[in-house]
Protein backbone atom coordinates (compact mmCIF):
# COMPACT_ATOMS: atom_id res chain seq x y z
CA UNK A 1 0.00 0.00 0.00
CA UNK A 2 1.31 3.50 -0.76
CA UNK A 3 -0.44 6.79 0.46
CA UNK A 4 -3.25 9.24 -1.19
CA UNK A 5 -1.68 10.99 -3.94
CA UNK A 6 1.53 9.27 -3.11
CA UNK A 7 3.27 10.28 -6.39
CA UNK A 8 2.78 14.10 -6.16
CA UNK A 9 1.74 14.82 -2.45
CA UNK A 10 -2.17 16.25 -1.81
CA UNK A 11 -2.50 19.37 -4.13
CA UNK A 12 -5.31 20.73 -5.13
CA UNK A 13 -4.01 21.90 -8.66
CA UNK A 14 -5.91 18.88 -10.45
CA UNK A 15 -4.57 20.15 -13.92
CA UNK A 16 -1.07 19.55 -12.94
CA UNK A 17 -1.40 16.14 -10.99
CA UNK A 18 -3.70 14.13 -13.06
CA UNK A 19 -2.74 10.75 -14.78
CA UNK A 20 -3.90 12.28 -17.71
CA UNK A 21 -4.11 9.70 -20.38
CA UNK A 22 -0.93 8.42 -20.42
CA UNK A 23 -1.70 7.44 -16.59
CA UNK A 24 2.32 6.82 -15.95
CA UNK A 25 1.01 6.35 -11.65
CA UNK A 26 -0.67 3.50 -12.87
CA UNK A 27 1.25 1.81 -15.00
CA UNK A 28 4.19 1.85 -12.54
CA UNK A 29 1.65 0.52 -9.76
CA UNK A 30 1.16 -2.25 -12.18
CA UNK A 31 4.67 -3.00 -13.07
CA UNK A 32 5.30 -2.91 -9.32
CA UNK A 33 3.06 -5.51 -9.34
CA UNK A 34 4.00 -7.61 -11.71
CA UNK A 35 7.68 -7.75 -10.82
CA UNK A 36 7.17 -8.58 -7.23
CA UNK A 37 4.10 -10.62 -7.58
CA UNK A 38 1.96 -8.85 -5.14
CA UNK A 39 -1.46 -6.47 -4.89
CA UNK A 40 -0.17 -2.91 -5.13
CA UNK A 41 -3.03 -0.26 -3.91
CA UNK A 42 -2.24 3.57 -3.86
CA UNK A 43 -3.60 7.12 -4.24
CA UNK A 44 -3.82 9.20 -7.78
CA UNK A 45 -5.55 11.64 -9.51
CA UNK A 46 -7.88 11.91 -12.16
CA UNK A 47 -10.54 13.92 -13.86
CA UNK A 48 -14.52 13.56 -13.73
CA UNK A 49 -16.51 14.14 -16.82
CA UNK A 50 -17.30 17.22 -14.94
CA UNK A 51 -13.56 18.13 -14.92
CA UNK A 52 -13.15 18.23 -11.33
CA UNK A 53 -11.08 16.24 -9.95
CA UNK A 54 -11.42 12.20 -8.90
CA UNK A 55 -8.69 11.52 -5.86
CA UNK A 56 -8.82 7.44 -6.17
CA UNK A 57 -7.25 4.64 -4.24
CA UNK A 58 -7.00 2.14 -7.39
CA UNK A 59 -5.28 -1.91 -7.12
CA UNK A 60 -3.64 -4.34 -8.92
CA UNK A 61 -3.37 -7.52 -8.75
CA UNK A 62 -0.29 -9.81 -9.23
CA UNK A 63 -0.44 -9.74 -12.69
CA UNK A 64 -0.60 -6.44 -13.34
CA UNK A 65 -4.51 -5.95 -13.62
CA UNK A 66 -6.75 -3.44 -12.38
CA UNK A 67 -9.07 -4.67 -9.84
CA UNK A 68 -10.73 -1.74 -7.90
CA UNK A 69 -10.78 1.23 -8.21
CA UNK A 70 -12.52 3.70 -5.53
CA UNK A 71 -13.46 7.09 -5.40
CA UNK A 72 -12.99 9.21 -2.08
CA UNK A 73 -16.67 10.11 -1.07
CA UNK A 74 -15.72 12.52 1.64
CA UNK A 75 -13.64 15.40 0.21
CA UNK A 76 -12.08 17.03 3.14
CA UNK A 77 -14.43 20.21 2.80
CA UNK A 78 -12.62 21.81 5.78
CA UNK A 79 -9.74 22.40 3.46
CA UNK A 80 -11.97 23.04 0.24
CA UNK A 81 -10.91 19.75 -1.00
CA UNK A 82 -14.87 19.70 -2.27
CA UNK A 83 -14.41 22.67 -4.68
CA UNK A 84 -11.73 20.60 -6.56
CA UNK A 85 -12.43 16.88 -6.66
CA UNK A 86 -16.33 15.08 -6.99
CA UNK A 87 -17.41 13.09 -4.34
CA UNK A 88 -17.62 9.17 -5.31
CA UNK A 89 -20.57 7.37 -5.63
CA UNK A 90 -20.06 4.99 -2.50
CA UNK A 91 -17.59 2.32 -1.17
CA UNK A 92 -16.72 -0.93 -3.09
CA UNK A 93 -15.12 -3.68 -1.77
CA UNK A 94 -12.94 -6.17 -3.95
CA UNK A 95 -11.51 -10.34 -2.80
CA UNK A 96 -7.89 -10.16 -1.95
CA UNK A 97 -6.97 -13.98 -1.67
CA UNK A 98 -10.25 -15.20 -0.20
CA UNK A 99 -10.61 -11.98 2.06
CA UNK A 100 -13.38 -9.05 1.35
CA UNK A 101 -11.48 -5.90 1.69
CA UNK A 102 -12.93 -2.35 1.55
CA UNK A 103 -10.43 0.48 0.22
CA UNK A 104 -10.69 3.99 1.88
CA UNK A 105 -9.20 7.35 1.32
CA UNK A 106 -8.45 9.75 4.47
CA UNK A 107 -11.39 12.18 5.27
CA UNK A 108 -13.37 9.12 5.20
CA UNK A 109 -12.07 7.61 8.56
CA UNK A 110 -14.24 9.78 10.33
CA UNK A 111 -17.16 8.51 8.86
CA UNK A 112 -17.89 5.48 10.56
CA UNK A 113 -21.65 4.95 8.41
CA UNK A 114 -19.33 4.41 5.82
CA UNK A 115 -17.54 1.40 7.30
CA UNK A 116 -20.64 -0.33 8.92
CA UNK A 117 -22.21 -0.16 5.02
CA UNK A 118 -19.06 -1.94 4.24
CA UNK A 119 -19.54 -4.70 7.02
CA UNK A 120 -22.70 -5.40 6.01
CA UNK A 121 -21.61 -5.92 2.65
CA UNK A 122 -19.28 -8.39 4.26
CA UNK A 123 -15.71 -6.50 4.50
CA UNK A 124 -12.99 -8.22 6.76
CA UNK A 125 -10.03 -5.75 5.69
CA UNK A 126 -9.91 -1.97 5.61
CA UNK A 127 -7.40 0.23 3.92
CA UNK A 128 -7.23 3.59 4.26
CA UNK A 129 -4.74 5.30 2.57
CA UNK A 130 -4.12 9.53 3.09
CA UNK A 131 -2.28 12.52 3.97
CA UNK A 132 -3.07 13.18 7.18
CA UNK A 133 -1.58 16.22 9.37
CA UNK A 134 0.89 15.47 11.75
CA UNK A 135 -1.15 18.07 14.04
CA UNK A 136 -4.49 15.66 13.76
CA UNK A 137 -2.30 12.69 14.49
CA UNK A 138 -4.23 11.40 17.48
CA UNK A 139 -7.29 11.26 15.53
CA UNK A 140 -5.46 9.75 12.87
CA UNK A 141 -4.72 6.90 15.74
CA UNK A 142 -7.94 6.67 17.82
CA UNK A 143 -9.93 6.69 14.56
CA UNK A 144 -7.96 3.42 12.69
CA UNK A 145 -8.44 1.59 15.77
CA UNK A 146 -11.67 2.28 16.54
CA UNK A 147 -13.24 1.79 12.79
CA UNK A 148 -11.19 -1.80 13.83
CA UNK A 149 -12.93 -2.85 16.78
CA UNK A 150 -16.21 -1.79 15.68
CA UNK A 151 -16.33 -3.60 12.64
CA UNK A 152 -14.25 -6.61 13.96
CA UNK A 153 -12.06 -6.35 11.01
CA UNK A 154 -8.09 -5.69 10.35
CA UNK A 155 -7.29 -1.75 9.37
CA UNK A 156 -4.58 -1.06 7.58
CA UNK A 157 -3.78 2.80 7.32
CA UNK A 158 -1.04 4.15 5.22
CA UNK A 159 -0.26 7.70 5.95
CA UNK A 160 2.52 10.44 4.12
CA UNK A 161 5.80 11.33 6.71
CA UNK A 162 7.78 14.91 5.93
CA UNK A 163 6.56 18.27 5.11
CA UNK A 164 4.86 20.36 2.38
CA UNK A 165 4.47 24.07 2.50
CA UNK A 166 1.68 23.97 4.64
CA UNK A 167 1.69 21.34 6.78
CA UNK A 168 3.89 18.57 8.57
CA UNK A 169 2.76 15.01 8.24
CA UNK A 170 3.78 12.56 10.64
CA UNK A 171 3.63 9.20 9.05
CA UNK A 172 2.51 6.76 12.22
CA UNK A 173 1.39 4.11 9.65
CA UNK A 174 -0.46 1.49 11.24
CA UNK A 175 -1.79 -2.40 10.81
CA UNK A 176 -4.36 -2.96 13.17
CA UNK A 177 -6.33 -6.63 14.46
CA UNK A 178 -9.95 -6.71 14.84
CA UNK A 179 -9.53 -6.43 18.32
CA UNK A 180 -7.97 -2.76 18.01
CA UNK A 181 -4.40 -4.15 18.37
CA UNK A 182 -2.11 -2.14 16.87
CA UNK A 183 0.17 -5.05 15.20
CA UNK A 184 2.61 -3.12 13.34
CA UNK A 185 3.58 0.42 13.14
CA UNK A 186 5.87 2.44 10.87
CA UNK A 187 6.61 5.13 13.16
CA UNK A 188 7.25 9.07 11.74
CA UNK A 189 9.74 8.85 8.96
CA UNK A 190 9.89 6.80 6.06
CA UNK A 191 9.39 3.29 6.41
CA UNK A 192 7.97 0.37 5.34
CA UNK A 193 6.08 -2.66 7.37
CA UNK A 194 4.20 -6.02 7.37
CA UNK A 195 1.73 -7.77 9.27
CA UNK A 196 0.06 -11.54 9.47
CA UNK A 197 -3.15 -11.13 8.03
CA UNK A 198 -5.18 -14.17 9.40
CA UNK A 199 -8.63 -14.71 8.20
CA UNK A 200 -9.07 -18.18 10.75
CA UNK A 201 -8.53 -15.67 13.23
CA UNK A 202 -11.31 -12.78 12.30
CA UNK A 203 -13.72 -15.59 11.64
CA UNK A 204 -13.37 -17.08 15.23
CA UNK A 205 -13.69 -13.81 16.67
CA UNK A 206 -16.38 -12.55 15.18
CA UNK A 207 -18.05 -16.22 16.18
CA UNK A 208 -16.78 -15.45 19.86
CA UNK A 209 -18.01 -11.76 20.19
CA UNK A 210 -20.64 -11.68 17.36
CA UNK A 211 -21.58 -7.97 18.19
CA UNK A 212 -22.24 -7.63 14.36
CA UNK A 213 -25.17 -9.94 14.19
CA UNK A 214 -26.74 -7.36 16.36
CA UNK A 215 -26.41 -4.14 14.14
CA UNK A 216 -30.14 -2.68 13.58
CA UNK A 217 -30.64 -1.24 10.07
CA UNK A 218 -34.09 0.20 11.01
CA UNK A 219 -32.59 3.22 11.60
CA UNK A 220 -32.53 6.29 9.16
CA UNK A 221 -29.49 8.97 9.24
CA UNK A 222 -31.80 12.23 8.23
Amino acid sequence: MLPEMFATGFSMKVSRIEEGKERPTEHFMAKLARDWGVFVCGGVVNRHSNQLGLNQSVTFNPKGEEIARYTKCHPFSFAKEDQYYARGDGPICYDWKGITVAPLICYDLRFPELFRIMAKRGAQLYTVIANWPQRREMHWLNLLQARAIENQAYVIGVNRCGQDPWLSYGGRSLIINPKGEIIADAGTHENSITAGINLNELLAYRAEFPALEDIRTDFIIK
